[in-house]
């Protein structure tokens, strides 16, 4: 756990403003803990919004780095406790909708996220700000698939046999994907779990990572997958020639959210934060670094990036949001189908 550091003096501490006219009271409240991911992310945080957009107002960002489940294990333990061990939280929007229905964060204040109304409507939640988002796609090696797929069903054309790889990680969108190529949806996968048997028996091969599917996308073992279009953008990045396409029947989104918890020792310095995740230029850089789409209406790309990690607007009407709920609901049959049926 990250302790904080000695305190500042009070007299610093009043001086700073985090959020236009919210003066910081205590000196604790110049330093902010950040429940994040590492990697990539975790370092375009502190390169593009802590130490350019907090560290010159005086605030210092301290990042608690592990996966999703540990975070989220942690927000559930200190629910009931008066001080929190994180002031900003961030997680999925799947992974935010298991935390929030147990009350455990904030709700958004415009009053203290001045850069609010910038954000898309459809993006918007009680208790989280979107900061990036992306779109569940196939991707496919135009090298070696010359007449790219239009559907999700097409990853069960015998023609592909053993050349569709699939995370494993990426259980429940796989499942989705296999769900939406026999009939279901977002609020249906049952069908999903006769098309993962087929896949089985077209030798679909299963990573044990997003890294490790790209190494084998790289060496041509497999020429298709189910993967955020953001993703297919930092590998074809790095040297791998994929293309992508939004299947007919719709891609899921995925958005990343923050909020702040209950019981944060500093809501004020939280509220800032997720203020600064909105900056336009921030968000820009995201997209230029991750390829993870801005979500503020006055983040604008520039073309050529737009055109490989946005959507269009016909493959916009065809983004999927999930049913919370229901996934949620689901949740154990889905991985008890995954681990014991389709792989084992």
């Amino acid at each position: 756990m990250i302790s904080r550091r000695h305190l500042l003096s009070a007299g610093a501490g009043a001086a700073t403003m985090l959020v236009p006219g919210v003066p910081i009271a205590r000196a604790e409240s110049s330093q902010v803990v950040v429940g994040t991911w590492g990697g990539d992310y975790g370092q375009l945080l502190s390169d593009l919004i802590d130490k350019p957009l907090l560290a010159p107002k005086g605030v210092e960002v301290l990042q608690d780095v592990a996966n999703a489940d540990p975070r989220k294990t942690k927000l559930l333990a200190e629910r009931q406790s008066r001080r929190g061990s994180m002031d900003v939280a961030c997680l999925s929007d799947t992974d935010h909708y298991v935390v929030a229905t147990t009350n455990v964060f904030e709700a958004v204040d415009a009053a203290k996220i001045p850069r609010l109304d910038k954000v898309f409507p459809e993006l918007r939640t009680d208790t989280a700000i979107p900061h990036i988002y992306s779109a569940l796609v196939i991707l496919y090696n135009e090298n070696q698939v010359k007449t790219p797929p239009t559907s999700w069903a097409d990853l069960w054309d015998p023609k592909w046999r053993g050349r569709v790889g699939l995370a494993d990680i990426l259980y429940s969108w796989n499942t989705l994907a296999a769900a939406l190529a026999n009939g279901g949806g977002v609020s249906n996968l049952d069908p999903a779990e006769q098309k993962l048997m087929e896949l089985r028996s077209l030798d679909a091969k299963i990573y044990p990572s997003n890294e490790a599917l790209a190494a084998g996308l790289k060496s041509e073992e497999v020429w298709l997958t189910a993967m955020w279009l953001a993703r297919g953008f930092m590998w074809k990045k790095a040297g791998i020639p994929l293309s992508h396409v939004v299947p007919k029947e719709g891609a899921a989104s995925i958005v990343f959210e923050a909020s702040v918890p209950r019981n944060a020792r500093n809501k004020d310095g939280g509220f800032a934060y997720l203020d600064a995740m909105l900056d336009a230029k921030a968000q820009i850089a995201f997209a230029d670094k991750m390829g993870y789409v801005p979500t503020v209406s006055d983040a604008v790309l520039p073309e050529d990036l737009a055109k490989q990690v946005s959507l269009s607007e016909a493959d916009r009407a065809r983004l999927l949001k999930p049913d919370y709920k229901y996934q949620s609901e689901r949740s154990q049959r889905t991985l008890d189908f995954w681990n014991k049926q389709f792989k084992g």
